[in-house]
């Protein structure tokens, strides 16, 4: 029997004993009290037993207050709300991300408040204030007489009303005894541990006024738009005249119940001997008069990445016993203000020009047929955005309709489907803001430092105002050929070296259920061989299936699980290879980061440290100690195939409009129809990831040229890169082992001028009414035509030398 049991086996043999000597003692009594009440005059028992009954009933209240008093707050609690801080979340390099505070709150000192507000406050709530240690009993008696008479009174005093605002979950507003003892008791607590300037000030800076507004300050502000000292009479009175029911007293939804109630105040404050009569009479007669505005949420500085930090921090804060808005703790995030700047620039700048290109591309049966994002900037002002799409795709616009909360209504109503449908269209407004919201084009971006797998840049969206869901974290969307390098690396893993010859050639791939899967390429297929090293470059879904032939689909899975991919489920079929099972961005970049970690994975850490209020560390994320996911010889053989990619494969944008010199390797990759664009590039220093696309992926990029994610997701992850290097943020001459310098380039930022392949091709035997389950397609991971241009340095045999880019300047 350990001490714990021990102990609670003495307590329990002690209350034992000490109920049982009470029971004796209570049925000794009885006895006694029996006798002596027996044989007297019967008025004299009735009220001998009324009165040892009322004193039984005092003295088991008495009993029961003293079995309450530890379960209401200790002083430490009371000290503790008192000197309230709201949690900080801060960057990396110290500046305020958010707070965690208790709505919109701002706590000033009892000098910071118009003297009509506590005078008004006092007169009305509690006129006995400085009268009583916490509780009025002759106001209790009072308002008991008061309510038996059936006029319902509440007795309670400005004290126990701050116990209930600063322990709503141990104190509660049930109406019950137990209740009203636990105030009564904290509220005795509170007058012994404070003066009454202190409480006044407590009960003024947390007491709630709507609209997410909590303490005098603030409801200053969304009332009457001025700071609390500047308070008049008037406006004082109306403020605290809500504080008997702040819904049924609202100035703004119930003005005339609200002037009615700031009279009855001006009257409390008359009796009490604030004005005389002439006074309150001129007083009463004024109108009510506000200057409402809701104040700016301060959440409205959050991003993806503090919502983020937020979510994960209450789950944290649960776990570990922390009240986020009280007890003052500093966080310190991982990200790095700077390079988050730089990816909402980037993310901002470029896919706004992405979002030109669709515009312009759908808004006409032809294409305009241009490299140059230039071009569909300056005729975005000349169409109507999407309306060629529209038009070509009735039912697609009906079904975005019957999925809408707004016909699900009407159907669940009784109203016939048909008709429901047409009414619904003919409401303009209601169809201009549901094309306007699928025909948005999205983005999101992360970059992690490959060496700590700390979080430094998070977009989840071009505006977080207008879209909250998070396209790092929670949209999982087919990767398509950035899946690719898992497939090479099990190769790699499994002894196949990266000069293995394959042939291109299409070829029966048998599943485990005994289909066959025949992967193409648009650009269709030479029959002679290529090295595996030269399938990744080009992205050729031909030797990729071979590829994962010879490995097989367990290794594959199992390293892209061991390289990052750890919460989407990865489906085991063939297509897999070709990137057709959904993840998410954050896990993709994660997975790169390991890679470029030399096969060290590290979980994507956002939050550095937890410290307390006096700067004592109480939780440290930092330094963890990381897995090895991948051998270090492998994943420096990956990097160095993957270099290729932006050499001489179709990665080579970021070289080429960017100017990005580094040694650096990424992946591009598109899925079927162009639904996703991808682009994850690895640095030494920083391994950055972006995904472009639409909500709703059966809206997507019209042309095959920048529908790829090499033309289109790279334009972000190219954009913030460059700003990251000439800013100093990372090292222009890391390198990974094996690399070198790569020779400087003449930086244009338009690609030449081509013809674009149309969309709609579809892979060999694969039903083209169900683009979302098909393997995916990589119209810019090979060296096709329109692509020839970018094939660079040592092009693979076969294909020609492109001719050199032109120096256009890109927009």
């Amino acid at each position: 029997m350990d001490q714990d049991e021990k102990l609670d086996n003495g307590i329990r043999q002690q209350a034992r004993e000490l109920f049982g000597s009470a029971g004796g003692r209570a049925k000794a009594g009885v006895r006694q009290a029996h006798g002596f009440i027996k044989g007297r005059p019967r008025h004299q028992q009735v009220l001998l037993v009324g009165m040892l009954s009322f004193a039984a009933l005092v003295a088991a209240l008495i009993v029961y207050l003293i079995i309450l008093i530890p379960l209401t707050p200790g002083i430490d609690d009371l000290k503790q709300v008192s000197s309230a801080r709201p949690t900080r979340i801060l960057s990396a390099d110290g500046k305020e991300l958010g707070t965690f505070e208790q709505g919109l709150q701002e706590r000033i000192k009892l000098s910071q408040v118009s003297p009509h507000v506590v005078k008004a406050l006092i007169s009305t709530e509690d006129h006995r204030f400085y009268d009583h240690h916490g509780v009025d009993f002759t106001r209790i008696a009072g308002a008991l007489l008061a309510s038996l008479k059936g006029d319902a009174q509440g007795g309670s005093t400005i004290t126990q009303q701050l116990a209930r605002n600063m322990f709503p979950q141990e104190i509660g507003r049930a109406r019950s005894i137990n209740r009203k003892l636990k105030e009564l008791i904290t509220a005795i607590k509170i007058e012994n541990t404070y003066s009454k300037t202190e409480i006044l000030e407590a009960y003024l800076n947390t007491v709630p006024f709507l609209y997410n507004a909590y303490g005098i300050e603030m409801a200053a502000r969304t009332y009457f738009d001025k700071p609390a000292l500047k308070l008049d009479v008037l406006e004082s009175a109306t403020l605290v005249g809500m504080l008997k029911g702040t819904y049924y007293y609202n100035p703004v939804s119930s003005p005339e119940r609200s002037l009615a109630r700031r009279n009855v105040v001006l009257g409390q404050m008359f009796k009490h001997g604030a004005f005389n009569e002439a006074r309150l009479k001129a007083l009463t007669k004024r109108p009510l008069r506000l200057d409402f505005e809701r104040q700016a949420e301060r959440s409205g500085r959050d991003n993806h990445f503090t919502a983020h930090v937020r979510k994960w921090l209450l789950e944290w804060a649960a776990e570990n016993d922390y009240d986020l808005a009280l007890d003052g703790l500093v966080v310190q995030t991982t990200l790095d203000a700077d390079l988050q700047a730089a990816a909402l620039r980037a993310v901002e700048k470029q896919a706004g020009a992405l979002q030109a290109v669709a515009d312009v591309e759908w808004a006409n049966p032809g294409l305009p047929g241009s490299t140059s994002i230039g071009t569909y900037t300056s005729m975005r002002t000349g169409v109507a955005p999407f309306s060629y799409y529209w038009r070509t795709h009735g039912a697609q616009l009906d079904a975005f309709v019957r999925e809408t909360p707004d016909y699900r209504k009407a159907v669940e109503g009784g109203e016939a489907p048909a008709a429901a449908l047409k009414r619904i269209k003919l409401d303009r407004d209601f169809m201009r803001k549901l094309r306007e919201s699928k025909a948005r084009l999205e983005a999101g971006f992360v970059a992690i430092d490959p060496m700590s797998g700390e979080v430094k840049a998070w977009v989840g969206s071009r505006d977080f105002a207008r879209d909250q869901f998070d396209h790092v974290s929670q949209a999982t969307r087919q990767p398509g050929s950035t899946f690719k390098p898992f497939v090479y690396g099990a190769a790699l893993e499994n002894g196949i070296s990266p000069e293995q010859p394959y042939v291109d050639a299409v070829m029966d791939i048998r599943a485990a259920d005994g289909t066959v899967w025949r992967p193409t390429d648009m650009s269709g297929t030479s029959g002679r061989q290529m090295t595996m090293r030269d399938g990744l470059v080009y992205s050729k879904n031909t030797i990729t299936a071979q590829v994962m032939r010879d490995v097989g689909l367990p290794p594959v899975i199992k390293l892209a699980q061991n390289l990052g991919i750890r919460e989407s489920k990865l489906a085991a079929v063939p297509s897999l290879a070709l990137g057709t099972s959904p993840v998410t961005l954050l896990e993709m970049v994660s997975s790169y980061a390991t890679i470029a970690a030399q096969g060290e994975y590290r979980k994507p850490v956002f939050v550095r440290r937890i410290t307390d209020r006096d700067g004592n560390v109480i939780a440290d994320f930092a330094n963890v100690a990381p897995e090895r996911a991948m051998s270090q010889a492998s994943s420096v053989a990956l990097i160095d195939m993957m270099r290729g990619v932006v050499n001489r494969g179709t990665g080579t944008g970021v070289r080429y409009r960017f100017g990005i010199n580094g040694d650096v390797a990424g992946k591009t990759g598109t899925t079927q129809n162009n639904a996703d664009g991808w682009f994850i590039l690895m640095h030494p220093n920083l391994v950055t990831g972006a995904w472009v696309g639409f909500n709703d992926n059966r809206v997507t990029m019209r042309s095959s040229y920048w529908g790829q994610g090499g033309h289109n997701a790279l334009l972000l992850v190219g954009d913030f890169l460059r700003s990251a290097l000439d800013s100093g943020k990372i090292d222009r001459a890391a390198m990974f082992p094996g690399g070198r310098p790569a020779a400087p380039r003449q930086v244009q930022e338009e690609a030449p001028e081509e013809e674009f392949i149309e969309p709609g091709d579809m892979i060999e035997g694969m039903p083209p009414d169900e683009p979302q389950l098909q393997p995916q397609m990589e119209e810019e991971e090979e060296p096709i035509e329109d692509e020839a241009e970018e094939v660079i340095d040592a092009p693979m045999e076969g294909v020609p030398p492109p001719p050199p880019p032109p120096s256009t300047q890109f927009d």
